[in-house]
């Protein structure tokens, strides 16, 4: 099955507001609860440097059938639909 890559950097506003970011990540966290309860596998975490700083953005594995679907799926995304982040979705191909 297809893997597609969503990376994301969150907007410079919110790095200055903790707490608003800080709801919008545990949103973020509960939807991906949710698709996993549907059975679609998906992984998400938060990208640090080399000295373990949070370097204020993500990147998310989604395994799923077409781009189209996993589009649809990323744009339910909390942090995508209140705007708090810019992202790009790739699919990626093993060359393996």
């Amino acid at each position: 099955m297809p893997i597609f890559i969503k990376t994301e950097l969150i907007k410079k506003k919110y790095l200055i507001q903790k707490n608003i970011r800080k709801k919008f990540i545990n949103e973020h966290i509960k939807w991906i609860e949710s698709l996993r309860r549907k059975g679609i596998n998906i992984k998400s975490g938060f990208l640090v440097d080399e000295l373990k700083q949070s370097g204020a953005g993500g990147l998310l594995i989604l395994e799923i059938g077409t781009y189209k679907e996993a589009l649809e799926i990323i744009k339910t995304d909390p942090m995508i639909k209140n705007n708090v982040v810019e992202w790009q979705l790739n699919e990626w191909i093993n060359i393996n």
